[in-house]
């Protein structure tokens, strides 16, 4: 069975989310027939590559917030993450442009190094203290470290063509699934997951989705709102 993970490496419950799909997957009796492959998502594609902002001031100008609301929503994040073993930079953080992250994950792919390369840039961005935008070494630094070759690495960075359409089909499939935010997860085309649900609805669409064919539907949580980035920006629960 294949899952594909729809993601945006600025997307604060994408890194969540992930941590939640692994956690139902590592329960899952099947988990060793189950190929999960992760897509591109831009929650700001055509972003400038030097176009890079503090978090806070991107949420304050970006989704009319107060400087106050955008930082009780970054510790509130904070928390929530902190809930499934993840760290988390409520202040300090950048945002910019990740698509050179996606052409370097889809490079990875190929090399069979994307779930080490996806992890490394996660932590990078929401642990740790050096920024991963518009910043070709510290990508190099962390395709290494995930495996891959130095040079081959520059070579892609320095080429921006290179894996470009591929992270264009992945955008235009999910806008085809009718996905308008991110994390957004799908089961062997069978049933879709959006946001970032809790484990026991990961670990239902699992089951359902191994042992059934049908049309691709959406999990519903029992009514309760999805955690998602999207073009109106991340949700966050006041919990």
């Amino acid at each position: 069975m294949r899952v594909e993970i729809w993601s945006d490496i600025a997307c604060p419950w994408c890194y969540v989310g992930k941590a939640r799909f692994e956690k139902a997957l590592r329960d899952f009796p099947h988990r060793d027939d189950v190929e999960v492959v992760h897509r591109s998502f831009e929650l700001d594609p055509g972003r400038a590559k030097d176009d890079i902002q503090p978090v806070i001031t991107m949420l304050t100008r970006k989704y009319g917030m107060s400087e106050a609301q955008a930082e009780a929503g970054e510790d509130n994040l904070g928390a929530q993450a902190a809930a499934e073993g993840l760290d988390y930079r409520t202040r300090g953080r950048d945002h910019g442009s990740t698509f050179d992250m996606h052409r370097l994950l889809h490079f990875a792919k190929e090399q069979g190094r994307q779930e080490p390369l996806l992890d490394l840039l996660y932590r990078a961005n929401f642990a740790e203290e050096r920024s991963v935008f518009n910043d070709d070494e510290r990508l190099v630094e962390l395709a290494v470290a995930a495996g891959l070759d130095a040079e081959a690495v520059r070579a892609v960075l320095a080429d921006p063509g290179a894996y470009a359409d591929d992270v264009r089909a992945d955008e235009r499939e999910a806008a085809q699934l009718g996905a308008s935010g991110v994390p957004f997860f799908v089961l062997d085309r069978k049933y879709g997951v959006s946001g970032a649900q809790p484990a026991e609805v990961f670990a239902q669409a699992l089951t359902q989705a191994y042992g059934e064919r049908s049309p691709l539907k959406i999990v519903d949580s029992g009514g309760a709102d999805a955690d998602a980035c999207g073009p109106d920006g991340c949700a966050v629960p006041q919990r």
